[in-house]
């Protein structure tokens, strides 16, 4: 027995919006992790800021959305339950990375579902190969090596302008530059990641044929896509915040604002042109890149090693709970019955299983939260000590909340009894 076509279509809309959501608090830390753990804005204040900015982000473009909608997948006898089957997939490990406070791509596990469920259904044919080659796997390899390498290079650049300047007040005008740049970085997730959902949702319409194809998506669903990743972003993904403010390095204010205008320059700039970038990954590179650009800064390369493997597992892992939730799907309405029980099931699970080392606003920043969140200390790694030799050392003073290791560079001030030998110390 078939299930009633508007019926369908309903239930995979609110399901693009589910995981528009678990999109948003999976990303939240894209834009605010850095800013939250140099204490440049506190937990809420930073998550209400970047969940307006990416309502606003996703009115100003829908290049990401056509690219989708009519790009990585053949239109033609496309059926609605394949994009329900492909939610199902993204979804799942969206929960299942979170629950691990691994960053990993929301982008990807779209991705990976959608192709996934598709080749399913109609087999390999269905992908468009040369679309997924030159707009998700290049950008994939690409974006975060370059945000990486532009995050080093200007980590270095604002220490060598900032090396003559007053420590006290630079720090203050870096902070101030965090909260510009991470309202950046939140407006590019809008304008890129919201967009595929606006994607998903028009491309179940068009198989719906409520919409003509290369139809550009309707004013309700950008609207709606907006406002369900933004108020995923108000929740906070704590679990991935505390993962990248604190997991990978050590940040200095300087370190968080030349990460964070880094991966927004390459988000935007990918938006324009219409790839599908995984904001997640380049602002993970940018993050890792603008720890090696500081003197003495270490990243720490098992966490940075989890995640790699979990951005390596997000397509194939994805697709292939697309691929299952595809062949349940086409058993007819009971199929799709049990799809959405497991997926409610699964995601019940999981959320359960977080309740038992909760990472929320309170406690994100802390330096132990239950048993093994806390960063363990690392000796730094071959590509650190290597990277670190060739760069010069910050002059100047730094201010609290500097890493430890930043203070042992500092030069210690003239002191002030005259009686005292010159170059003493205090």
């Amino acid at each position: 027995m078939a299930l009633d076509a508007t019926l369908l279509l309903a239930i995979v809309i609110v399901t693009a919006l589910v995981f528009d959501f678990t999109n948003g608090f999976h990303d939240t830390a894209n834009a605010m992790a850095t800013t939250i753990s140099t204490g440049a804005l506190k937990p809420k204040t930073a998550v209400a800021m970047s969940a307006v900015l990416n309502l606003v982000g996703a009115f100003l473009s829908v290049e990401v959305a056509k690219t989708i909608s009519g790009g990585i997948i053949n239109e033609d006898g496309l059926r609605t339950e394949v994009i329900f089957a492909a939610l199902v997939g993204a979804i799942l490990w969206n929960l299942l990375t979170w629950l691990l406070g691994l960053p990993s791509s929301s982008s990807h596990a779209l991705f990976g579902g959608l192709i996934g469920a598709a080749v399913m259904s109609m087999g390999w044919s269905s992908v468009n190969g040369g679309t997924v080659v030159t707009k998700i796997l290049i950008p994939a390899v690409a974006a975060p090596i370059v945000a990486g390498l532009a995050a080093m290079l200007a980590t270095r650049l604002t220490y060598r302008i900032s090396a003559k300047t007053d420590a006290r007040a630079t720090s203050k005008g870096y902070r101030a530059g965090q909260i510009a740049s991470a309202g950046l970085v939140s407006l590019a997730h809008g304008t890129n990641d919201a967009q595929k959902t606006m994607g998903i949702i028009t491309l179940a319409l068009i198989t719906g044929g409520v919409i003509a194809p290369d139809a550009d998506p309707p004013l309700w669903v950008i609207i709606s896509a907006g406002t369900a990743i933004a108020l995923g972003t108000y929740l906070g993904g704590w679990r991935i915040i505390r993962t990248m403010g604190k997991g990978l390095t050590d940040l200095a204010p300087q370190q968080g604002f030349a990460a964070q205008t880094s991966a927004a320059t390459a988000i935007l700039a990918s938006s324009h042109i219409g790839f599908s970038l995984s904001t997640t990954q380049v602002c993970s590179g940018a993050v890792m890149g603008s720890g090696l650009g500081r003197k003495g800064g270490v990243v720490r390369w098992s966490t940075a090693t989890r995640m790699f493997v979990a951005w390596g597992l997000t397509l194939p892992a994805a697709g292939l709970v697309g691929a299952g939730a595809e062949f349940l799907t086409k058993q007819g309405a009971w199929g799709v019955g049990l799809t959405a029980a497991l997926l409610v099931i699964g995601s019940g699970i999981i959320w359960k299983l977080s309740r038992r080392d909760s990472i929320d606003h309170t406690n994100v920043t802390d330096d132990e939260i239950g048993t093994g969140a806390e960063p363990a200390a690392e000796p730094a790694g071959v590509v650190t000590t290597a990277i670190a030799a060739v760069t010069p050392p910050p002059v100047g003073t730094l201010v609290t909340g500097e890493s430890e290791d930043m203070k042992a560079t500092i030069p210690a001030p003239a002191p002030a009894d005259p009686a005292r030998p010159a170059g003493a110390t205090l």
